[in-house]
């Protein structure tokens, strides 16, 4: 039996984001031989005790790291994932940035997945406009450009009736780029749900497969301007994650970007900003004039910001309110869907998130024998035998090749 090395179980434990305590109660570890459930976890990671295989794998669960770390020689290398662009929010604990970090491993597992199935097909060409602008240019330039590039319509997007379908056309717009665009927000459980001052979205940029994350949990309002401002990032070339705080250039940039492709400025008239001020009726006018065009509310107060016809603190007032009524519907909306004996089914749902260009790529890299349906299976998050279901009424793969081979 292959030995253990102890250093590999602290680092798998230190880097998941919890104690000694914390990680002897998630692996289940009791008392025994007269030491307490973290003393034995101690004597385990100092190499005084061997773990059991069964021990081992509940702990590649709780840690949210593959079985086979365990039998390495040493802990592995941290991954290059990009750029950080965040502004961590106080309170901000290990957990949180393990979470993180589990999701951005599978990401570019995933992605590593598809672009070398993709790079064995003959006719992949590099995707030239990755990386093509500079953060100097000034920002009408990128606004059009990025319009011009995705042949983005305005008001089509307004006059779309729900908030999802006006994101879905802008999905549209960049997935027939080539961008893979994913809604996910947690692990695969709630215990494990990302919130947005931790992470809002993910740009993978790359040439042949380039990736971008929406933390789902977001308002469907607010998943168009992170698509945009992620979308910005894969045309500088960068690679890196980003929350809904910000302090830098380059985040403060992509936001303008987003707001104002999302927000013409000829458009700002309509909210006649010649009588601003604080009062209900400028939040019901934002709330009106916001749901007409399928923006934020956030969004449109922050463009009043930035345009100077309300204060920092006045921007901040009108966030945090905006942020709390957000909530409310989001707990509102739950609770009703519990109640509700009907919804999407776990394939629809899967699909949404998913997205159309990432679900043709594999299901044509699959049947064409590219991909084996084990690893088409990891790209899509699914157990190999329901991916079939996810296709839908594509040709079946199991012409092609037999399952899992």
């Amino acid at each position: 039996m292959t030995k253990i090395n102890p250093e590999i179980l602290k680092w798998a434990r230190e880097t998941a984001g919890f104690s000694l305590e914390e990680a002897s109660k998630k692996i289940s570890l009791g008392v025994a031989f007269g030491k307490s459930p973290s003393q034995r976890l101690n004597s385990f990671e100092r190499g005084e005790d061997e773990p059991s295989r069964a021990l081992l794998t509940r702990m590649a669960k709780q840690y949210r790291r593959p079985l086979l770390v365990f039998y390495l020689k040493e802990p592995p290398k941290i991954a290059d994932r990009g750029q950080d662009f965040r502004t961590l929010p106080e309170g901000y604990t290990e957990e949180n940035q393990a979470i993180v970090d589990a999701l951005l491993r599978d990401i570019k597992v995933r992605q590593s997945l598809i672009k070398n199935a993709m790079l064995d097909e003959e006719d992949v060409n590099d995707l030239d406009y990755i990386g093509s602008f500079n953060s100097d240019e000034d920002l009408v330039k990128y606004t059009d450009g990025i319009s011009h590039l995705l042949n983005f319509n305005i008001q089509e997007y307004y006059k779309k009736s729900t908030k999802s379908e006006a994101f879905n056309y802008l999905r549209s717009r960049i997935e027939v780029l080539g961008v893979f665009v994913l809604l996910i927000g947690d692990l695969g459980s709630y215990h494990t749900s990302i919130d947005t001052s931790v992470f809002r979205g993910f740009a993978l940029s790359d040439k042949i497969a380039p990736f971008i994350v929406i933390n789902d949990n977001d308002s469907k309002a607010a998943w168009s301007f992170t698509l945009l401002h992620e979308f910005t990032h894969l045309l500088l070339g960068q690679t890196g994650i980003s929350n809904s705080f910000t302090n830098t250039s380059v985040e403060r940039l992509c936001n303008s970007v987003a707001s104002h492709v999302l927000l013409p400025e000829k458009e700002l008239r309509y909210l006649e900003l010649d009588r601003i001020d604080l009062s209900e009726d400028l939040i019901n006018r934002i709330s009106k004039f916001s749901v007409q065009r399928n923006l934020s509310n956030s969004m449109v107060a922050y463009r009043l910001f930035v345009n100077s016809f309300v204060s920092e603190y006045q921007w901040q007032e009108l966030r945090a309110y905006f942020s709390s009524k957000w909530i409310e519907s989001k707990k509102k909306a739950r609770q009703a869907s519990k109640a509700s004996v009907s919804g999407p089914s776990y394939y629809v749902i899967r699909r949404h998130r998913l997205g159309e260009k990432l679900i043709s790529t594999v299901h044509n890299v699959t049947y064409d024998g590219l991909l084996t349906t084990v690893k088409a299976g990891r790209v899509l998050g699914i157990a190999p035998k329901n991916i079939q279901n996810l296709f839908d009424d594509r040709l079946p793969i199991q012409k092609v090749h037999k399952l899992g081979k």
